[in-house]
């Protein structure tokens, strides 16, 4: 059973620093994309920094020049730099991973770790 379990979260204060982990139960290596959404209330969760294969990285616009997204494929575990952090990242950030099996590909979530940035 696949199993990602997120911590680093917390409460900072603007123009703090966190860093999200999330822990895979399995090996990374064949999940691509991996990285991570984040989600307010009442709001879709939105993508905030996805790794695909090559190390190709898309980020959020909102986020770009102060998050950082990386994989340690030997400790299976993905992370989220956040810098400058400001209010507006207030949210509950979720780990995300696809993997190939066979011929379907399977969607993972973590359960999610709050952020909260106070002004």
């Amino acid at each position: 059973q696949v199993q990602l379990v997120e911590s680093g979260g917390g409460l900072v204060q603007a123009g703090g620093s966190l860093r999200l982990s999330c822990a895979a139960s399995v090996s990374i290596f064949s999940f691509s994309p991996m990285g991570w959404y984040r989600q307010t209330p009442g709001k879709q969760r939105e993508s905030v920094a996805i790794q695909g294969w090559g190390g190709n990285t898309n980020y959020a616009d909102s986020v770009k020049g102060r998050f950082t997204v990386s994989r340690d494929n030997a400790k299976n575990t993905v992370y989220l730099q956040m810098n400058s952090l400001k209010p507006d990242d207030t949210a509950v950030y979720y780990c995300y991973g696809r993997r190939l099996t066979g011929d379907t590909y399977y969607d993972y979530w973590g359960q999610g770790t709050q952020v909260t940035v106070s002004s």
